[in-house]
């Protein structure tokens, strides 16, 4: 007999907790309509926004001042790597992106090529890694004072360029 009751009054739980998902519907249908709504007004009415033209500034130096970089100081990567796309490296090579799909290498790479560099991808096996480089040089000078142009250009966004010695 108690089995039954406790039966019974499981039973009549399980109807009153039920019966209150319809009001959860209702109020998602709600939610949807008014969501619907706005988005009709919205398309209706399109905003009125001002677009201003940002050009990108390049850093101005005097021509009687020049930059000096300490050379000898320039932190140097070494790596072994290889040629996937380009015309080969030499001794020092400047950096600027590092992908582990080779698509998002080749999509910097277009981008590098547009602004008139001569980008290559090589691969680092080791750490499976595409490594883009802007331009590659046989004299540790001219690369840093490559990377710290490229630094300062708007193809390299995020300003993290860096030199490579090829093994």
């Amino acid at each position: 007999m108690k089995k039954y009751l406790v039966l019974c009054a499981g039973f009549c739980a399980v109807l009153a907790m039920t019966s209150c998902g319809s009001s959860k519907e209702s109020a998602y249908k709600k939610a949807y309509e008014k969501a619907k709504a706005q988005e009709q007004t919205q398309t209706e009415e399109p905003a009125q926004t001002e677009t201003a033209v940002v050009t990108p500034l390049t850093p101005v130096t005097p021509a009687n001042q020049t930059t000096v970089t300490n050379v000898d100081n320039a932190t140097v990567r070494s790596e072994s790597v290889t040629v996937i796309n380009g015309e080969g490296l030499q001794d020092y090579s400047v950096v600027v992106g590092s992908y582990s799909l080779k698509a998002n290498a080749e999509g910097m790479q277009n981008t590098l090529k547009a602004g008139g560099y001569n980008a290559q991808i090589v691969y680092n096996s080791a750490i499976n890694m595409y490594r883009v480089v802007a331009s590659t040089f046989s004299d540790k000078g001219q690369a840093v004072q490559s990377r710290d142009a490229i630094r300062g250009s708007q193809y390299n966004p995020k300003g993290d360029a860096w030199l490579l010695f090829k093994k």
